[in-house]
Protein backbone atom coordinates (compact mmCIF):
# COMPACT_ATOMS: atom_id res chain seq x y z
CA UNK A 1 0.00 0.00 0.00
CA UNK A 2 1.41 3.23 -1.01
CA UNK A 3 -0.47 5.09 1.26
CA UNK A 4 -2.33 4.66 4.47
CA UNK A 5 -4.45 5.96 7.38
CA UNK A 6 -2.36 4.17 9.93
CA UNK A 7 0.88 6.65 10.77
CA UNK A 8 2.38 7.15 14.51
CA UNK A 9 5.69 5.79 16.35
CA UNK A 10 3.37 2.73 17.62
CA UNK A 11 2.21 1.71 14.11
CA UNK A 12 5.43 2.11 12.78
CA UNK A 13 7.15 -0.40 15.28
CA UNK A 14 4.57 -3.11 14.56
CA UNK A 15 5.62 -2.64 11.23
CA UNK A 16 8.89 -3.24 11.24
CA UNK A 17 8.29 -6.39 13.46
CA UNK A 18 5.89 -7.97 10.91
CA UNK A 19 8.54 -6.93 7.82
CA UNK A 20 11.38 -8.82 10.05
CA UNK A 21 9.43 -11.57 10.82
CA UNK A 22 7.98 -11.62 6.89
CA UNK A 23 11.42 -11.65 6.10
CA UNK A 24 12.53 -14.44 7.96
CA UNK A 25 9.64 -16.86 6.96
CA UNK A 26 9.97 -15.29 3.51
CA UNK A 27 6.83 -13.91 2.62
CA UNK A 28 6.09 -12.97 -0.78
CA UNK A 29 5.68 -8.84 -0.74
CA UNK A 30 2.34 -9.31 -2.89
CA UNK A 31 1.31 -11.23 -0.04
CA UNK A 32 2.27 -8.87 3.22
CA UNK A 33 -0.03 -5.81 2.58
CA UNK A 34 -3.54 -8.22 3.21
CA UNK A 35 -1.27 -9.65 6.21
CA UNK A 36 -0.12 -6.48 8.00
CA UNK A 37 -3.36 -3.76 7.33
CA UNK A 38 -6.42 -4.07 9.04
CA UNK A 39 -9.63 -5.00 7.20
CA UNK A 40 -11.82 -1.96 9.22
CA UNK A 41 -10.92 0.43 10.64
CA UNK A 42 -14.19 3.13 12.64
CA UNK A 43 -13.86 6.34 13.55
CA UNK A 44 -16.97 8.10 15.76
CA UNK A 45 -17.60 11.52 17.57
CA UNK A 46 -19.23 11.00 20.18
CA UNK A 47 -20.56 13.66 22.36
CA UNK A 48 -22.02 14.00 26.12
CA UNK A 49 -23.21 16.46 28.38
CA UNK A 50 -20.85 17.31 30.86
CA UNK A 51 -21.64 17.61 34.31
CA UNK A 52 -21.43 21.64 34.60
CA UNK A 53 -23.80 21.77 31.14
CA UNK A 54 -21.44 21.75 28.64
CA UNK A 55 -21.75 19.46 25.06
CA UNK A 56 -18.34 17.90 24.51
CA UNK A 57 -17.69 15.69 21.77
CA UNK A 58 -14.47 13.23 22.25
CA UNK A 59 -13.29 10.96 19.27
CA UNK A 60 -13.40 7.10 19.49
CA UNK A 61 -12.17 4.88 17.37
CA UNK A 62 -12.15 0.63 16.55
CA UNK A 63 -9.73 -1.18 14.36
CA UNK A 64 -10.62 -5.33 13.28
CA UNK A 65 -7.39 -6.48 11.70
CA UNK A 66 -9.00 -10.04 10.35
CA UNK A 67 -11.63 -12.05 10.88
CA UNK A 68 -10.19 -15.19 9.18
CA UNK A 69 -10.50 -17.37 12.00
CA UNK A 70 -13.27 -16.14 13.74
CA UNK A 71 -14.56 -12.70 15.08
CA UNK A 72 -11.83 -10.17 16.29
CA UNK A 73 -11.43 -9.81 19.46
CA UNK A 74 -9.67 -6.90 21.85
CA UNK A 75 -9.76 -4.07 24.67
CA UNK A 76 -10.47 -0.68 24.55
CA UNK A 77 -8.54 1.78 26.08
CA UNK A 78 -9.39 5.45 27.45
CA UNK A 79 -6.73 7.35 27.06
CA UNK A 80 -5.22 10.63 25.88
CA UNK A 81 -2.56 9.22 23.68
CA UNK A 82 -5.36 7.45 22.04
CA UNK A 83 -5.61 7.67 17.87
CA UNK A 84 -5.65 5.19 15.09
CA UNK A 85 -2.39 4.29 14.65
CA UNK A 86 -2.01 3.11 18.24
CA UNK A 87 -5.23 1.29 18.02
CA UNK A 88 -4.11 -0.16 14.56
CA UNK A 89 -0.90 -1.47 16.19
CA UNK A 90 -2.89 -2.82 19.26
CA UNK A 91 -4.84 -5.02 16.97
CA UNK A 92 -2.29 -6.14 14.98
CA UNK A 93 -0.68 -7.50 18.04
CA UNK A 94 -3.53 -8.80 19.35
CA UNK A 95 -3.65 -10.89 16.23
CA UNK A 96 -0.80 -12.70 16.16
CA UNK A 97 -1.35 -12.91 20.01
CA UNK A 98 -4.33 -15.08 19.31
CA UNK A 99 -2.64 -17.23 16.69
CA UNK A 100 0.23 -17.95 19.08
CA UNK A 101 -2.49 -19.60 21.81
CA UNK A 102 -4.25 -20.97 19.18
CA UNK A 103 -7.73 -19.11 19.36
CA UNK A 104 -10.41 -18.46 17.21
CA UNK A 105 -10.08 -14.91 16.69
CA UNK A 106 -8.60 -11.91 14.54
CA UNK A 107 -7.16 -8.97 16.63
CA UNK A 108 -8.68 -5.87 17.81
CA UNK A 109 -8.58 -2.80 19.97
CA UNK A 110 -10.40 0.50 20.29
CA UNK A 111 -10.33 3.43 22.37
CA UNK A 112 -11.20 6.90 23.06
CA UNK A 113 -9.26 9.94 22.93
CA UNK A 114 -9.51 11.44 26.30
CA UNK A 115 -8.01 11.41 30.38
CA UNK A 116 -11.04 9.08 32.28
CA UNK A 117 -9.48 10.77 35.84
CA UNK A 118 -10.90 14.04 34.39
CA UNK A 119 -14.53 12.34 33.97
CA UNK A 120 -17.10 12.15 36.75
CA UNK A 121 -18.98 8.75 37.53
CA UNK A 122 -21.76 10.19 35.84
CA UNK A 123 -19.61 11.34 32.65
CA UNK A 124 -17.68 8.48 32.28
CA UNK A 125 -20.90 6.08 31.85
CA UNK A 126 -22.48 8.60 29.20
CA UNK A 127 -19.22 8.59 27.38
CA UNK A 128 -18.99 4.63 27.63
CA UNK A 129 -22.61 3.98 26.19
CA UNK A 130 -22.14 6.42 23.62
CA UNK A 131 -19.28 4.66 22.46
CA UNK A 132 -21.06 1.38 22.26
CA UNK A 133 -23.61 3.07 21.03
CA UNK A 134 -21.87 4.18 17.99
CA UNK A 135 -20.11 0.88 17.26
CA UNK A 136 -23.23 -1.50 17.28
CA UNK A 137 -23.47 -1.05 13.64
CA UNK A 138 -20.03 -2.92 13.28
CA UNK A 139 -19.71 -5.33 16.64
CA UNK A 140 -21.01 -8.28 17.57
CA UNK A 141 -20.62 -11.89 19.60
CA UNK A 142 -19.40 -13.24 16.22
CA UNK A 143 -17.87 -10.02 14.75
CA UNK A 144 -16.07 -8.30 17.06
CA UNK A 145 -15.92 -8.47 21.08
CA UNK A 146 -14.73 -6.09 23.32
CA UNK A 147 -12.73 -6.18 26.50
CA UNK A 148 -11.34 -3.50 29.09
CA UNK A 149 -7.94 -1.92 28.67
CA UNK A 150 -6.24 0.98 29.98
CA UNK A 151 -8.40 3.55 31.88
CA UNK A 152 -11.32 0.90 31.47
CA UNK A 153 -12.73 -1.68 33.82
CA UNK A 154 -15.11 -4.57 34.61
CA UNK A 155 -17.76 -1.55 35.53
CA UNK A 156 -16.79 -0.08 31.54
CA UNK A 157 -17.72 -3.59 30.29
CA UNK A 158 -21.24 -4.00 32.42
CA UNK A 159 -22.03 -0.45 30.50
CA UNK A 160 -21.02 -1.85 27.15
CA UNK A 161 -23.22 -5.11 27.39
CA UNK A 162 -26.27 -3.46 28.96
CA UNK A 163 -26.32 -0.63 26.04
CA UNK A 164 -25.50 -2.95 23.06
CA UNK A 165 -28.12 -5.10 24.73
CA UNK A 166 -30.59 -2.67 24.97
CA UNK A 167 -30.67 -2.08 21.29
CA UNK A 168 -30.93 -5.95 20.81
CA UNK A 169 -33.67 -6.34 22.93
CA UNK A 170 -32.15 -9.49 25.18
CA UNK A 171 -29.62 -9.79 27.02
CA UNK A 172 -26.49 -10.57 24.97
CA UNK A 173 -23.17 -11.01 27.56
CA UNK A 174 -21.15 -12.57 25.09
CA UNK A 175 -20.45 -8.64 23.54
CA UNK A 176 -17.90 -7.84 26.11
CA UNK A 177 -15.42 -9.85 28.31
CA UNK A 178 -14.02 -8.88 31.31
CA UNK A 179 -17.02 -8.33 32.89
CA UNK A 180 -18.57 -8.58 36.36
CA UNK A 181 -19.14 -12.04 37.72
CA UNK A 182 -22.44 -11.12 38.35
CA UNK A 183 -23.06 -9.66 34.75
CA UNK A 184 -21.69 -13.00 32.89
CA UNK A 185 -18.40 -12.48 33.73
CA UNK A 186 -15.98 -15.38 34.43
CA UNK A 187 -13.66 -15.84 37.48
CA UNK A 188 -10.16 -15.44 36.97
CA UNK A 189 -10.64 -12.91 34.28
CA UNK A 190 -8.77 -9.72 35.96
CA UNK A 191 -6.13 -11.25 37.75
CA UNK A 192 -5.50 -13.49 34.28
CA UNK A 193 -3.32 -11.10 32.25
CA UNK A 194 -1.11 -10.80 35.80
CA UNK A 195 -0.83 -14.40 36.94
CA UNK A 196 -0.23 -15.59 33.58
CA UNK A 197 2.75 -13.40 33.36
CA UNK A 198 3.97 -14.67 36.82
CA UNK A 199 3.18 -17.93 35.59
CA UNK A 200 5.72 -17.56 32.31
CA UNK A 201 7.93 -16.08 34.70
CA UNK A 202 7.86 -19.39 36.86
CA UNK A 203 9.00 -21.35 33.54
CA UNK A 204 11.83 -18.88 32.76
CA UNK A 205 13.07 -19.57 36.03
CA UNK A 206 12.78 -22.99 36.03
CA UNK A 207 14.60 -23.18 32.96
CA UNK A 208 17.60 -21.12 33.69
CA UNK A 209 17.74 -23.12 37.12
CA UNK A 210 17.08 -20.27 39.15
CA UNK A 211 15.34 -20.66 42.17
CA UNK A 212 12.27 -18.53 42.75
CA UNK A 213 13.23 -18.17 46.52
CA UNK A 214 16.58 -16.47 45.43
CA UNK A 215 14.99 -14.47 42.80
CA UNK A 216 14.11 -10.38 42.87
CA UNK A 217 12.14 -8.63 40.53
CA UNK A 218 11.15 -5.56 39.48
CA UNK A 219 7.64 -4.49 38.10
CA UNK A 220 7.26 -1.01 36.04
CA UNK A 221 3.74 -0.28 36.21
CA UNK A 222 1.41 -1.09 39.11
CA UNK A 223 -2.27 -0.76 37.51
CA UNK A 224 -3.94 -4.33 37.21
CA UNK A 225 -1.54 -6.37 35.49
CA UNK A 226 1.73 -4.88 37.38
CA UNK A 227 -0.05 -5.28 40.51
CA UNK A 228 -1.30 -8.87 40.44
CA UNK A 229 2.22 -9.68 38.58
CA UNK A 230 3.76 -8.41 41.76
CA UNK A 231 1.26 -9.92 44.28
CA UNK A 232 1.57 -13.19 42.23
CA UNK A 233 5.59 -13.31 41.79
CA UNK A 234 5.77 -12.67 46.13
CA UNK A 235 3.34 -15.94 46.66
CA UNK A 236 6.05 -17.48 44.59
CA UNK A 237 8.92 -17.02 46.92
CA UNK A 238 10.84 -14.00 44.28
CA UNK A 239 11.12 -10.88 45.94
CA UNK A 240 9.87 -8.00 44.77
CA UNK A 241 12.45 -4.76 45.16
CA UNK A 242 11.22 -2.45 42.60
CA UNK A 243 7.68 -1.04 41.76
CA UNK A 244 6.09 2.18 40.11
CA UNK A 245 3.12 3.95 38.21
CA UNK A 246 2.96 7.06 36.56
CA UNK A 247 2.94 9.18 39.91
CA UNK A 248 5.98 7.41 41.54
CA UNK A 249 8.84 4.78 41.80
CA UNK A 250 10.20 2.82 44.57
CA UNK A 251 13.31 0.94 45.21
CA UNK A 252 14.66 -1.17 48.10
CA UNK A 253 17.10 -3.85 47.88
CA UNK A 254 15.60 -5.45 50.78
CA UNK A 255 12.16 -5.76 49.51
CA UNK A 256 8.63 -3.88 49.38
CA UNK A 257 5.43 -4.98 50.99
CA UNK A 258 3.13 -5.80 47.75
CA UNK A 259 0.45 -6.47 50.19
CA UNK A 260 1.17 -2.95 51.83
CA UNK A 261 1.39 -1.51 48.05
CA UNK A 262 -2.28 -2.80 47.53
CA UNK A 263 -3.92 -1.57 50.12
CA UNK A 264 -1.94 2.08 49.49
CA UNK A 265 -3.00 2.08 45.68
CA UNK A 266 -6.64 1.05 46.96
CA UNK A 267 -7.27 3.68 49.18
CA UNK A 268 -5.24 6.51 47.23
CA UNK A 269 -5.62 5.71 43.97
CA UNK A 270 -1.76 5.89 42.94
CA UNK A 271 1.27 4.52 44.58
CA UNK A 272 2.40 8.02 45.28
CA UNK A 273 2.96 8.94 49.09
CA UNK A 274 3.59 4.96 49.76
CA UNK A 275 7.32 6.42 50.86
CA UNK A 276 10.03 8.98 51.04
CA UNK A 277 12.89 6.46 52.22
CA UNK A 278 12.60 4.15 48.57
CA UNK A 279 11.53 6.72 46.51
CA UNK A 280 13.70 6.64 43.36
CA UNK A 281 13.56 8.33 39.48
CA UNK A 282 10.75 6.36 37.28
CA UNK A 283 13.69 6.45 34.82
CA UNK A 284 15.88 4.98 37.13
CA UNK A 285 14.02 1.98 37.81
CA UNK A 286 14.26 -0.21 34.28
CA UNK A 287 17.84 0.27 34.84
CA UNK A 288 18.51 -1.47 38.65
CA UNK A 289 19.37 -5.08 39.04
CA UNK A 290 17.43 -7.63 39.59
CA UNK A 291 16.76 -11.30 38.23
CA UNK A 292 13.30 -10.43 36.30
CA UNK A 293 11.98 -6.97 35.23
CA UNK A 294 8.79 -6.32 34.12
CA UNK A 295 7.40 -3.49 32.12
CA UNK A 296 3.62 -3.70 32.77
CA UNK A 297 2.84 0.08 31.79
CA UNK A 298 3.02 1.75 28.48
CA UNK A 299 4.53 1.04 24.72
CA UNK A 300 8.11 2.13 24.36
CA UNK A 301 10.28 2.10 27.03
CA UNK A 302 13.01 -0.02 26.44
CA UNK A 303 14.76 1.75 23.61
CA UNK A 304 18.39 1.80 22.00
CA UNK A 305 19.13 4.04 24.49
CA UNK A 306 18.57 2.02 27.57
CA UNK A 307 18.67 -1.26 26.31
CA UNK A 308 22.21 -2.00 27.28
CA UNK A 309 22.02 -0.78 30.44
CA UNK A 310 19.23 -3.59 31.77
CA UNK A 311 20.30 -5.46 34.37
CA UNK A 312 18.13 -8.43 34.32
CA UNK A 313 18.40 -11.90 33.80
CA UNK A 314 14.87 -12.12 32.28
CA UNK A 315 12.60 -9.37 30.59
CA UNK A 316 9.23 -10.29 30.53
CA UNK A 317 6.58 -8.20 28.93
CA UNK A 318 3.37 -7.71 30.51
CA UNK A 319 3.20 -4.39 28.43
CA UNK A 320 1.99 -4.55 24.79
CA UNK A 321 4.83 -3.51 22.80
CA UNK A 322 7.20 -2.15 25.59
CA UNK A 323 10.27 -2.78 23.67
CA UNK A 324 11.19 -0.66 20.24
CA UNK A 325 12.58 -2.48 17.34
CA UNK A 326 16.07 -0.70 18.01
CA UNK A 327 16.19 -2.22 21.21
CA UNK A 328 15.15 -5.65 19.77
CA UNK A 329 18.57 -5.14 17.89
CA UNK A 330 20.34 -5.13 21.18
CA UNK A 331 18.49 -7.69 22.84
CA UNK A 332 19.08 -9.85 20.16
CA UNK A 333 22.90 -9.24 20.71
CA UNK A 334 22.55 -9.80 24.68
CA UNK A 335 20.21 -13.02 23.95
CA UNK A 336 22.52 -15.25 25.93
CA UNK A 337 22.74 -12.93 29.27
CA UNK A 338 18.94 -12.06 28.79
CA UNK A 339 16.30 -14.23 28.57
CA UNK A 340 13.06 -12.16 26.92
CA UNK A 341 9.23 -13.32 27.49
CA UNK A 342 7.96 -11.42 24.48
CA UNK A 343 4.44 -9.66 25.32
CA UNK A 344 2.69 -11.93 22.56
CA UNK A 345 3.43 -14.71 24.39
CA UNK A 346 4.04 -13.07 27.99
CA UNK A 347 0.59 -11.19 28.64
CA UNK A 348 -1.80 -13.22 26.67
CA UNK A 349 -3.55 -14.63 29.81
CA UNK A 350 -5.81 -12.09 29.75
CA UNK A 351 -7.42 -12.76 26.13
CA UNK A 352 -6.87 -16.41 27.27
CA UNK A 353 -9.20 -15.96 29.68
CA UNK A 354 -11.23 -13.49 27.92
CA UNK A 355 -12.10 -16.06 25.19
CA UNK A 356 -13.07 -18.71 28.07
CA UNK A 357 -15.46 -16.27 29.09
CA UNK A 358 -16.81 -15.70 25.73
CA UNK A 359 -17.13 -19.70 25.26
CA UNK A 360 -18.99 -19.77 28.92
CA UNK A 361 -21.58 -16.83 27.52
CA UNK A 362 -22.48 -18.55 24.99
CA UNK A 363 -23.20 -21.69 26.14
CA UNK A 364 -24.44 -20.36 29.41
CA UNK A 365 -22.50 -22.86 31.47
CA UNK A 366 -19.70 -21.42 33.62
CA UNK A 367 -16.56 -22.87 35.30
CA UNK A 368 -14.66 -22.93 38.67
CA UNK A 369 -11.72 -20.68 38.66
CA UNK A 370 -9.18 -23.91 39.45
CA UNK A 371 -10.90 -24.84 36.27
CA UNK A 372 -9.97 -21.78 34.77
CA UNK A 373 -6.90 -21.58 35.89
CA UNK A 374 -5.93 -24.79 34.72
CA UNK A 375 -6.73 -24.69 31.65
CA UNK A 376 -4.92 -21.14 31.28
CA UNK A 377 -1.66 -22.54 32.23
CA UNK A 378 -1.91 -25.73 29.69
CA UNK A 379 -2.54 -23.27 27.29
CA UNK A 380 0.75 -20.99 28.02
CA UNK A 381 2.70 -24.05 28.66
CA UNK A 382 2.18 -25.32 25.08
CA UNK A 383 3.06 -21.51 23.68
CA UNK A 384 5.50 -21.40 25.89
CA UNK A 385 7.57 -24.71 24.66
CA UNK A 386 6.56 -23.97 20.56
CA UNK A 387 8.53 -20.62 21.27
CA UNK A 388 11.38 -21.89 23.02
CA UNK A 389 11.91 -25.03 20.73
CA UNK A 390 10.97 -22.57 17.52
CA UNK A 391 13.57 -20.34 18.57
CA UNK A 392 16.41 -22.99 19.04
CA UNK A 393 15.76 -24.74 15.93
CA UNK A 394 16.12 -22.05 13.74
CA UNK A 395 18.97 -19.58 15.89
CA UNK A 396 16.43 -16.74 16.71
CA UNK A 397 15.33 -14.49 19.26
CA UNK A 398 11.78 -15.54 21.42
CA UNK A 399 10.43 -12.28 19.90
CA UNK A 400 11.32 -13.27 16.18
CA UNK A 401 9.77 -17.40 16.91
CA UNK A 402 6.32 -15.88 18.39
CA UNK A 403 5.28 -13.92 15.78
CA UNK A 404 6.94 -16.06 13.20
CA UNK A 405 4.39 -18.80 14.80
CA UNK A 406 1.48 -16.49 14.96
CA UNK A 407 1.97 -14.77 11.56
CA UNK A 408 2.73 -18.45 10.25
CA UNK A 409 -1.05 -19.44 11.19
CA UNK A 410 -2.42 -16.06 10.06
CA UNK A 411 -1.23 -16.38 6.48
CA UNK A 412 -2.10 -20.00 5.97
CA UNK A 413 -5.43 -19.75 7.30
CA UNK A 414 -5.59 -16.81 4.80
CA UNK A 415 -4.42 -19.01 1.89
CA UNK A 416 -6.08 -21.90 2.55
CA UNK A 417 -9.91 -19.71 2.59
CA UNK A 418 -8.58 -17.78 -0.75
CA UNK A 419 -9.42 -14.30 -1.61
CA UNK A 420 -12.96 -13.38 -2.25
CA UNK A 421 -14.53 -12.71 -4.64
Amino acid sequence: MSESIYSGPVFEMARQQFNGVADHLQILEEDRARLLYPKRAIAVSCPIHRDDGRTEVFQGYRVQHHLTLGPTKGGTRFAPSVDVGEVAALAVWMSWKCALAGLPYGGAKGGITVDPYTLSPRELEALSRRYMQEMIPFVGPHTDVMAPDMGTNEQVMAWFMDTYSMYQGQTINEIVTGKPVSAGGTLGRREATGRGVAHLVGRALDHLGISAGSATAIVQGFGNVGSVTAYSLAGRGVKIIGVSDHTAAYHDPAGLDVADLQRHVAKRGQLAGFSTQSAIEPSELLLRKCDVLVPAAMEQVITWQNATELKCRILAEGANGPTTPGADAILDQRRDELFVLPDILCNAGGVIVSYFEWVQDLQRLFWEEAEVFDRLYRIQERSFQQVIARAKRDGISHRMAAMAIGVSVVQSAKHTRGLFP
